[in-house]
Parts: structure tokens; C-alpha cells; sequence
């Protein structure tokens, strides 16, 4: 599958200027309102399963897709505090979306105008920033209102490690060239990812821990040689080298979904790679994924499912064979705790951009692993 490099971001507009300007729906009552300050306590008072980092004046700080925040608040706004030009996001009043914010920049961004009550609100990052990091400075209640205690931790938890697949990339464009629709960035959606979608299917926290182009040992078509998804995913903050993501006690996620592979074999080798035949690179792939096995059980212990998924690639066979050869190593070493899923479909019409799965496809893909799920008789 072909990855672009990202084009580069647009200057920062208003949210209410650049959702009008691509049809994207600004609620009356919605309102971006210049910077304000991170509410104290901001932290205590939402919830997220998202690799972040604490920041400078209350902030929390984050760079890997799909991250989320939930809060809860009695009156009839809110307001959510934000620092970042780079990322989309969506806002959720009572589990329905209620704005697209592009771009948003530094702004309190207020919901107004709901019926007094109680209310959920969610905020979700749609897109993928590897180089850029996005601040979150809590919920604000609107005058007369108040933020309440933070939703619980919900007990079902999913982490989901992958590439462009993984992490939604495209999946919203509804065609494959996306050089004249808003691009990637305007044309993804993290959480209508498959992840998101059996996630949010099954009750459970997740993480999306994607990076688009990156391999277990071979980035797309040999990139960024003596890298790949190994170097980044320690990190909380993707492109800081030396970044640690400190786990927290509460993070043991019952499953695992690692899918890594469609980069390593989905374009031919080129002279000067440092394997020189498919073989050495299958050899490479598997000795590296037991190595990446090892700190995923180290990390969450012998209990957790880790399934080793795989799709179709074209032209090729190796990454399906090479990653079920790697769980059939792993249940040979007495590890019965992975399992091998392989996804495809002949209704997956791959209309994302640069062919791509579709929003579509995530639906199609999230039931197939659902059925998965279903057949392991997890007891979470």
C-alpha cells in the first residue's frame, strides 16, 4: 500500500472559519472563545485511558491518534480548554457528535445552550501527529454549572498497536486520491477506527498506538533506515527522543491487537537494505517480533490475550505466513496466551486515502475481530 508523507499544515484559522470553509458543522451555541486557563484540578476531573504526559499550567500533554477524554458536568455548557494548531478533534455531548474542531489552536472552546441537567461530554482526536504534540487543559462548566467526579475506568481494556491501519488513516474520505479533498489529516478518523469500534462495542478503554509507515523491522518502501515502530512505542510523545510513557498501575490491558507487518513486506527490497533477500527479512521480522512479545508480557504479564494480526498484501504471502509462524513459535515455547487473526474480506472496497481502508471497511474489519474476540471466551 503506498503511505504519503503528510502535506504540510495549513495556517491556523479560527475553528468556526475552517469548519465552514469544508462543511464541517459548527452547533449554534458552540463557540470559540480565546485562550483560558487549564481549571485547577482539571486533571482529577476527566477520564482517559490515552498515553499523556502531565504539562506546564494544568495541561496534559499527547501525540499518539485516538486519544480521548470524558468528563461529566451539571448546567448547561461547557467548555473544553485546548492548546493545539495541528490535530482535529470531535466533541461529544451525551454520546452524540456535536462539533469538528480543525485545527483549534490555543482556545476555550464552548457547547451552549443545553437543557439544564446532567451531561457527558467526550473529546476524541481524530488524526495522526507524529511531530506534533497537542495539550488538553480539562473541562470548564458554563456559569451556574459545575464540572463533576471524573467517569470511572471502565474494567474492559484494549491496547492496539499497528500502522496506518490501526490508526485510521484516510478512512473518511470516501475516495482514494485525497489531494484535493483536505488531504489525509481532513480525511481521517481515529475513532471510527476498527480499534475504536470494537472497543467502544465491547464497553472497554483503549489506546490506538499507531504509526502510520512504520514496520517491526522495515518502514514503507525501506524509509528511514535504522528505525521503525520498536523506537517509537515506549514513548508518550512520539517524536521526542528520549521520552519515557510511564505506565500507569491501572493500565493492564486484558487484549492486545498488535498488527505489524504491512510495511515490512509491501514493497520489493532495494539494493542497499541491509537484508538481501525476502527470506532474510522474514528471518529479521520474526526474531523481532518474539523481542516485542517479550516486553508485552513483561510489561503486562502473562494473563493478557495478544493476538498477532495479519491482512492481505498484494503480491505477497509473507506477512500472513511470517506472522502466524511467529504464534505458532510462541505456542511452541508454552505461551497458549496469542492467538493469530487474519482479516479480509471481498466486500472491503479500500476507498480510503491512497487506497486505504474506508470507514466503511473499519466496520467490516471491527466484526471480524468482534467474532474473534467472541471465540477466545475472554473472562474480562
Amino acid at each position: 500500500m503506498r503511505f504519503r508523507r503528510r502535506p504540510t499544515r495549513r495556517a491556523l484559522v479560527t475553528v468556526a472559519a475552517t469548519a465552514a470553509a469544508l462543511g464541517c458543522a459548527v452547533p449554534a451555541g458552540a463557540v470559540p472563545a480565546p485562550a483560558g486557563t487549564a481549571p485547577a484540578s482539571a486533571v482529577a476531573r476527566f477520564h482517559t485511558a490515552g498515553r499523556v504526559e502531565a504539562s506546564s499550567g494544568g495541561y496534559v500533554s499527547y501525540s499518539w491518534p485516538g486519544v480521548y477524554f470524558e468528563g461529566r458536568f451539571r448546567g448547561t455548557g461547557v467548555g473544553i480548554v485546548l492548546d493545539d494548531s495541528a490535530n482535529d478533534y470531535d466533541v461529544q455531548i451525551d454520546g452524540a457528535t456535536s462539533a469538528t474542531l480543525l485545527t483549534p489552536g490555543t482556545t476555550t472552546y464552548w457547547v451552549k445552550g443545553l437543557a439544564d441537567g446532567v451531561h457527558s461530554v467526550r473529546l476524541v482526536k481524530r488524526t495522526e501527529s507524529t511531530g506534533a504534540v497537542g495539550r488538553f487543559g480539562g473541562f470548564t462548566a458554563a456559569p451556574g454549572g459545575a464540572i463533576l467526579p471524573a467517569p470511572r475506568a471502565r474494567h474492559r481494556r484494549i491496547e492496539f498497536i499497528g500502522d496506518s491501519y490501526t490508526a485510521g488513516y484516510g478512512n473518511v474520505s470516501g475516495t482514494r486520491d485525497c489531494s484535493t479533498n483536505g488531504g489525509v489529516e481532513r480525511n481521517s478518523d481515529a475513532d471510527l477506527s476498527f480499534g475504536a469500534l470494537t472497543a467502544k462495542s465491547l464497553g472497554a478503554d483503549y489506546q490506538l498506538n499507531a504509526y502510520s509507515g512504520r514496520g517491526m523491522v522495515r518502514n514503507y518502501n525501506g524509509g528511514d533506515p535504522g528505525t521503525d515502530f520498536r523506537t517509537y512505542y515506549d514513548r508518550a510523545l512520539i517524536d521526542v527522543p528520549g521520552d519515557v510513557w510511564k505506565v500507569p498501575r491501572d493500565w493492564r490491558p486484558q487484549v492486545v491487537v498488535v498488527g505489524l507487518g504491512i510495511n515490512d513486506f509491501s514493497t520489493a527490497l532495494h539494493p542497499g537494505e541491509r537484508w538481501t533477500s525476502t527470506d532474510d527479512l522474514v528471518s529479521a521480522y520474526e526474531s523481532a517480533y518474539q523481542g516485542f512479545l517479550d516486553k508485552l508480557r513483561a510489561r503486562y504479564g502473562p494473563r493478557t490475550q495478544i493476538v498477532v494480526s495479519a491482512t492481505a498484501v498484494y503480491g505477497t504471502t509473507a506477512f500472513a505466513e511470517a506472522a502466524q509462524q511467529v504464534v505458532r513459535d510462541r505456542n511452541a515455547r508454552g505461551d497458549s496466551r496469542v492467538g493469530y487473526w487474519y482479516y479480509d474480506d471481498p466486500t472491503l472496497d479500500h476507498l480510503g486515502c491512497d487506497w486505504h481502508p474506508s470507514a466503511h471497511d473499519d466496520q467490516v474489519i471491527s466484526g471480524l475481530l468482534d467474532t474473534y474476540l467472541a471465540s477466545l471466551h475472554l473472562r474480562w
